[in-house]
């Protein structure tokens, strides 16, 4: 008997799981809060020169607001004034006569810079001038962040392999948000970059580990349902994170408020459980007893665990050597897993490059920001809806790889979409974004799959990883725009085709109940559940569950 069996027969979705995505749903709207957080509190206002420390004496004292900017501050092509030049002299001359500025010397903005407080009273631009020569530090905070969060895959990976789901996810709660409010409290640049990067170290442990702490306590039947509807915190939580900017225009207030999530789930941390499957891969079955007795009275299912004792429970799933400690070494120690390894690298690699490639290159829909953040999240929906319905019926497998094919086509047709051609090169953007959100939906349960339960965390810890490792390149891939303007759609068009071709080339995991240790994925046979009136198929049958030996 496999754990798959003795988990539907306790209800593998019952009110017990519904309450565990409960209690992580609240802590995971952290995640697109401070993922996209940088859109706010990065926004560069309008900005000029500050010259009210210009000659205060005489003709200057007498003149208008207008009339100052007009002497102090040259007008850029487009008619606005310079962002970070300034007249050296006032020139009193351009009162009479504005056209004739062939001659005049100009030199960077010696005392500061005033800022249009109308959208944001501050920003880190505002607080720390980073405007003008500073520019690349403000655009660098989005950098610093993910490489935290890259970073913080694999050792939360590692530490949620070693020492659980459960104990590793109060660490992830209690370093994000010490980060976090350290960060609203920073008093310079530097300090704020530290510990931007520390607060996305841990919310990189808050990703995984709710994800697969969740998904390993559903049976496969429900595995879909579960997945989708875990994905759809991110969608609420971009719908939602414009209207809290809007309330909440300061960064230092903003920043604090998107980590105020975490403090009930703080509270509520006591009642969620550890994995059951982690605890027998290592040989912890006693507790792993403990909590599918929970599970079973919470879902009244007390009676199937009466004679289900902790010894006989042993015998259920192969329990290795408790002793023995996994690492990332063992990803590529076997064939096999070295195989899933590879490809669940370049997947992952392309669903990210491709994602934040396509919101880069997708033009404004002529709205304010909070508008045009709000459409983004909204957008995202009918592509999780989509995934519920078709990821069962066609699998995982072609359904990652149709998603980013299609993803990869829509970039490399809207290379022929005339520039003059707004409303289509927008549909064709925001379809593309649809479908690429669609494949990001996918990857999570499909990898999660994947992996055996002793080294699912370290393996997507590795995922996400190179999943960070595409967002970082990706900013980058638009300076080949340089070169040539479409260079860097072909670029994101081939690496999205590339990872769907890849992805094609992943074993089906659909139906198929989790694997527990390496060895069931290197061996030569899998178990998989199976309805009773599946053809060629010699059935066994135990505690109301078919089960059927396939041989590959």
């Amino acid at each position: 008997m496999k754990f798959d069996n003795v988990l539907a027969e306790i209800n593998g979705f019952g009110r017990f799981q519904l309450r565990t995505i409960f209690l992580l749903v609240i802590p995971r709207l952290t995640l697109p809060f401070n993922f996209l957080l940088n859109n706010f509190i990065t926004f560069i206002p309008s900005h000029h020169c500050d010259i009210r420390s210009q000659n205060n004496g005489g003709v200057f004292r007498n003149l208008s607001l207008e009339e100052r900017l007009n002497v102090s501050i040259p007008f850029e092509q487009d008619g606005s004034l310079s962002s970070c030049r300034m007249f050296a002299e006032p020139q009193y001359q351009l009162l009479s006569n504005s056209s004739n500025l062939t001659y005049i010397p100009t030199v960077p903005c010696q005392n500061g810079w005033i800022y249009d407080t109308t959208i944001f009273r501050s920003t880190l631009a505002t607080e720390w001038d980073l405007v003008c020569d500073k520019k690349k530090m403000n655009r660098a905070t989005a950098t610093i962040f993910f490489v935290g969060v890259m970073l913080g895959s694999g050792i939360f990976g590692f530490l949620s392999d070693r020492f659980g789901r459960k104990k590793t996810l109060l660490l992830s709660y209690m370093a994000t948000s010490i980060f976090g409010i350290a960060t609203a409290l920073s008093y310079n640049f530097l300090m704020f970059a530290t510990m931007r990067f520390c607060t996305g170290l841990g919310l990189s442990g808050i990703s995984i580990n709710s994800f697969v702490l969740c998904l390993e306590w559903v049976d496969i039947r429900h595995r879909t349902t579960v997945a989708v509807l875990m994905s759809l915190d991110w969608s609420v939580g971009c719908v939602i994170l414009p209207g809290v900017a809007y309330l909440i225009n300061d960064w230092r207030f903003l920043t604090a408020a998107v980590i105020s999530p975490l403090f009930p789930a703080m509270l509520c941390w006591r009642w969620l459980p550890e994995s059951a499957r982690w605890l027998m891969s290592n040989g912890k079955t006693d507790d792993a007893h403990f909590y599918l007795s929970k599970c079973a009275t919470v879902n009244s299912r007390e009676e199937v665990m009466a004679d289900l004792k902790p010894e006989v429970l042993s015998t259920v799933i192969l329990v290795e050597d408790e002793n023995r400690k996994y690492s990332y070494l063992d990803l590529v120690k076997t064939p096999k897993m070295r195989r899933r390894a590879l490809l669940c690298g370049i997947v992952w690699f392309g669903v990210a490059f491709a994602y934040y490639g396509i919101s880069l290159n997708i033009s404004g829909f002529g709205v304010n920001i909070y508008l045009t953040q709000f459409i983004y999240g909204v957008i995202e929906i009918p592509a999780k809806g989509f995934v519920f319905f078709t990821v069962d019926k066609i699998g995982r497998r072609w359904n990652q790889a149709g998603m980013l094919i299609l993803t990869g086509l829509l970039i490399f047709s809207s290379v022929f979409i005339h520039a003059d051609m707004g409303n289509l090169r927008t549909a064709v953007g925001a379809l593309g974004k649809m479908f690429s959100e669609g494949s990001f939906t996918i990857v999570f349960l499909y990898t999660t799959e994947l992996y055996p339960t002793v080294m699912r965390q370290n393996g997507l810890g590795y995922c996400s990883f190179m999943a960070r490792v595409g967002v970082a390149v990706s900013p980058l891939i638009m300076l080949l725009e340089d070169v040539w303007v479409n260079l860097p759609s072909f670029v994101f068009s081939l690496v999205a085709l590339g990872a769907g071709l890849s992805a094609s080339l992943l074993p089906e995991t659909n139906n198929v109940r989790l694997p527990e240790t390496i060895e069931d994925v290197e061996q030569t046979r899998y178990w998989a559940l199976m309805s009773k009136n599946h053809p060629n198929m010699r059935h066994y049958k135990h505690s109301k569950m078919y089960i059927k030996l396939y041989t590959l």
